[in-house]
């Protein structure tokens, strides 16, 4: 168990970097042209927003490009150490250059994408963007908030390593209480407006 933990974390460590750094590419006053909403300010049937004005190309882009970014260069470090030893993607198939930037735009599109049904269902029981809630519906959101993206992201590990499902459910908590240390310590740096 503590080596698939080890394993976890030595595959998703771009991942982890690439959140810090998308919060912080998203705060930036650059490419203000894609800061627009995914659904362009469109509502759904039910009269609500699609997603809202959270959910935005620039985060999309974010995503993909420091995925991509940090892929490229994990797969470096990774070179001929022990790192690529205990990384998901490299049991079987070879680190190259071409390969990891397959793999940093799968897990970018992987992570942004799952986030978006959650958006959509919180926009369907009129939760305000960015806002928590009260009660049992708090504690699921905060799970759900955090574990959108892993499920994602977790996915993109099992379609070049047989995770099974109970390593994959196992790399969604994982992944999912990470998130939630992170978080907590963008929150303290002032880069989160809330913690959760």
């Amino acid at each position: 168990m503590l080596k698939n933990l080890l394993m976890m974390y030595a595959t998703l460590i771009p991942v982890i970097l690439s959140g810090i750094f998308v919060m912080l590419w998203c705060k930036l006053p650059i490419l203000k042209s894609f800061a627009r909403p995914i659904d362009m300010g469109k509502n759904f049937t039910d009269g609500r927003r699609i997603f809202g004005d959270n959910k935005t190309w620039k985060g999309i882009l974010g995503y993909v490009l420091f995925n991509i970014i940090f892929t490229v260069i994990w797969g470096f470090v990774c070179e001929g150490t022990s790192l690529g030893e205990y990384n998901f993607f490299y049991q079987n198939h070879e680190n190259t250059l071409t390969f990891n930037l397959l793999i940093g735009l799968l897990l970018g599109l992987g992570y942004a994408l799952f986030e978006l049904p959650n958006s959509f269902l919180k926009r369907r029981l009129d939760i305000t963007p960015g806002k928590t809630v009260t009660g049992f519906r708090k504690v699921f959101f905060v799970f759900l908030d955090q574990a959108d993206s892993v499920f994602g992201v977790a996915l993109v590990v099992w379609l070049f390593y047989p995770l099974g499902i109970l390593l994959y459910l196992a790399y969604v908590l994982v992944g999912a209480f990470t998130h939630i240390l992170l978080n907590m310590m963008l929150y303290i740096m002032h880069l989160r407006n809330n913690m959760f």
